[in-house]
C-alpha cells in the first residue's frame, strides 16, 4: 500500500515536474503570439512585451517589461509596465463563472505635447484605438476585475514648465462582465485614488456599467482637494490665461452614459487665484472665434434633456483677476484684486431657478467693488439682472488705461462708477453712471518731457473737467443710457456681457471729455 502511494507521488510530482518544465520551452512561443495578437487590434500605438511567464497550477500569466509606444512619436514611450498579472478570479468559482483577475502593477504613463497633438490630427477616438480589445487578447478569459495599483500618469505640454502629473494612482473596478447581477443600470463597483500635482487629491468612488453601448456608462461621486493650478500653465497659455498661483477644491458627482451627461458640483472653492486674460493683435482673431464657439455651445447646451450641470455653490476667495490689452497703445491692465465671489445655483436648465452672484473686490487695488446680479438659464435669450458700483478709486492706477483710450493721463482724480442692467426678451435696460472727483490732468513738472500738442491737449481735457464739474460736490459726472434691443438675436449671456464691459465700461470712462476736448479744439 505504501508502496502504491510513492509510485502515485512520484507520477504527480514527475507530471508537475515536466509541466514547469515545459512552461520554458512555452514561455517565448506564447509571448510572440500574445505580442502579435495586441499589436492586430491597436490602431496608431504598438506593444513589446519584455517576458511572459505561465503558471500551470493556477493558470495565470506574468507580462513583464511591457512597452506602448506612439506609432507617430516612439521615443520616449507612452507607457511601462513593469508587470501585468492575469489570472482566473477564483472567486466568482462559486458562482460557476469563469472569468479573469487583471492587475497592472506599478505602469508609468507618459504623454507629452506631440502625443496630444498626433491624437487630435489622427482624429481617432479612444474608444476605437482597441484598447479593449488588446487587452482581452492577452488571456483567454473575459476581464472581471482590473486593478491598478500605485501608477504614475505625466503629461508634459512644455518642457520649461513642470509636467501635470498623477502619482499614487490607484484604481479598482468589479463585476465588469455583470455576473452578479442582471440589472445594467451601474452594477460594477469604481474606485479610484490619486496623488495630485504632488500634494493635491483626487478620490472616485461610485459605480459604472462597462458593458453599456456604444460605450461604457459611470456614475460617481468625486472629490478634489487642494489642486495647484499653477500646474496649468502651459496649457491655459494657449487660451490667451496667464495664471501665477491658486488652488482648486470641490465635490460633486457627475454620470456619463449613452443618453445622459451630467455634472452636479455641490461645493467648488479657488483659493488665492492670481490670473490675466491677455489679448494681443495676435491673438485678436481667434479670441473672437473662441468666444463665439463657447456661445454656441452655452446656447445648444441650453434645457438639453441630455445634457445637465449644476452648481450649488462656488465660492473665489482672495482672488486677482486681470484683463491685459497688449493690443492698445499703451498696452494696459485692468484689474480686481481682494476679489470673493460667491455663486449660487448655476444651470444650463430652466427649472432649476434663479442663479445668483455676490462678488466684492477692490478695483485696480484702490477703489472698493461690488457686483450682485441674478441669471436665469436662456429661453428666449439672455435673462440676468446686475448691479455693480465702484467706490473711490484712484484714477491714476488707470493712466495707461487714459492713454490708450482718450490719450492723455492725470496726476490725480478719484473715479467711481455706479450701473444697473436688465436684459430679458431680447432687450437691455440699463444705465451707467461715472464719477470723476479731484481731476488734474496737467502738471508742469510730471509733463516736462511731453510733446507740446500733447500737452496743449492734456490742458484742454482738463479745462473741459472743470466745465463738466458738479460745483457743490466737485464731481465730474455724466449717465450713459444702454438701453435697446439686442444687436445680435442669438447673443448668449455671456457675449452680452462682454459687450457691455467693453461698450459701457470702458468708453463710460471718459465721460464726455473726447467730446467737449473736441469742442475746446474746434
Amino acid at each position: 500500500m505504501r508502496r502504491g502511494w510513492i509510485w502515485t507521488g512520484s507520477i504527480v510530482g514527475a507530471l508537475v515536474a515536466l509541466a514547469i518544465v515545459a512552461t520554458f520551452f512555452i514561455d517565448e512561443p506564447l509571448r510572440r503570439r500574445v505580442e502579435y495578437e495586441m499589436n492586430q487590434r491597436l490602431r496608431g500605438y504598438s506593444v513589446r512585451i519584455g517576458a511572459l511567464n505561465f503558471h500551470p497550477l493556477g493558470f495565470s500569466i506574468d507580462f513583464k517589461n511591457i512597452v506602448v509606444t506612439q506609432d507617430a512619436y516612439p521615443d520616449p514611450p507612452v507607457a511601462r509596465v513593469p508587470l501585468l498579472h492575469a489570472s482566473v478570479q477564483w472567486r466568482e468559482l462559486v458562482r460557476a463563472k469563469l472569468v479573469a483577475d487583471f492587475l497592472l502593477d506599478r505602469p508609468i504613463v507618459y504623454f507629452d505635447r506631440r502625443h496630444a497633438i498626433a491624437e487630435v490630427r489622427e482624429g481617432i477616438p479612444p474608444d476605437k484605438r482597441g484598447w479593449q480589445e488588446a487587452l482581452q487578447a492577452m488571456y483567454p478569459l473575459k476581464i472581471n476585475l482590473f486593478r491598478i495599483r500605485d501608477a504614475s500618469v505625466t503629461y508634459v505640454d512644455q518642457p520649461t514648465q513642470p509636467p501635470l502629473t498623477l502619482k499614487e494612482l490607484y484604481v479598482r473596478a468589479e463585476n465588469i462582465r455583470n455576473i452578479r447581477s442582471k440589472d445594467r443600470v451601474y452594477p460594477s463597483p469604481l474606485k479610484v485614488s490619486a496623488v495630485v500635482f504632488d500634494h493635491g487629491k483626487l478620490n472616485l468612488d461610485g459605480s459604472a456599467d462597462f458593458l453599456a453601448e456604444p460605450h461604457p456608462a459611470v456614475l460617481a461621486k468625486v472629490a478634489l482637494d487642494d489642486i495647484t493650478l499653477d500646474y496649468f500653465k502651459p496649457v491655459l497659455a494657449s487660451f490667451n490665461i496667464a495664471i501665477r498661483r491658486g488652488t482648486l477644491s470641490a465635490t460633486g458627482d457627475f454620470e456619463y452614459g449613452p443618453k445622459i451627461s451630467a455634472v452636479h458640483l455641490e461645493h467648488v472653492v479657488l483659493r488665492g487665484a492670481d490670473l490675466d486674460y491677455v489679448s494681443t493683435k495676435e491673438t485678436k482673431a481667434t479670441e473672437k472665434a473662441r468666444v463665439k464657439t463657447a456661445a454656441k455651445a452655452a446656447d445648444a447646451s441650453a434645457n438639453r434633456p441630455d445634457l445637465e450641470y449644476r452648481i450649488d455653490r462656488l465660492e473665489i476667495a482672495d482672488g486677482k483677476f486681470g484683463w491685459v490689452n497688449e493690443g492698445a497703445t499703451p498696452a494696459y491692465k485692468v484689474f480686481i484684486t481682494r476679489t470673493n465671489l460667491v455663486l449660487e445655483n448655476l444651470s444650463n436648465h430652466f427649472t432649476a431657478g434663479t442663479a445668483k452672484v455676490n462678488l466684492t473686490g477692490r478695483f485696480m487695488d484702490t477703489g472698493d467693488t461690488s457686483v450682485t446680479g441674478a441669471f436665469r438659464s436662456e429661453l428666449d435669450g439672455p435673462d440676468f439682472d446686475l448691479n455693480a458700483q465702484i467706490v473711490d478709486a484712484d484714477l491714476r492706477a488707470m493712466n495707461d488705461v487714459l492713454r490708450a483710450h482718450g490719450k492723455f493721463d492725470v496726476v490725480s482724480g478719484v473715479f467711481s462708477l455706479y450701473s444697473e442692467v436688465h436684459a430679458k426678451d431680447r432687450w437691455i435696460r440699463g444705465w451707467v453712471k461715472p464719477l470723476f472727483r479731484d481731476v488734474q490732468v496737467y502738471d508742469k513738472d510730471q509733463d516736462r518731457d511731453k510733446k507740446f500738442m500733447q500737452k496743449v491737449y492734456e490742458r484742454a481735457v482738463g479745462v473741459a473737467a472743470k466745465i463738466l464739474k458738479n460745483r457743490p460736490r466737485k464731481e465730474v459726472a455724466t449717465v450713459a443710457d444702454i438701453s435697446g434691443p439686442l444687436g445680435n438675436p442669438k447673443a448668449s449671456t455671456l457675449q452680452v456681457l462682454g459687450r457691455l464691459i467693453e461698450n459701457a465700461f470702458f468708453r463710460a470712462i471718459l465721460p464726455g471729455f473726447q467730446r467737449d476736448v473736441g469742442k475746446n479744439h474746434a
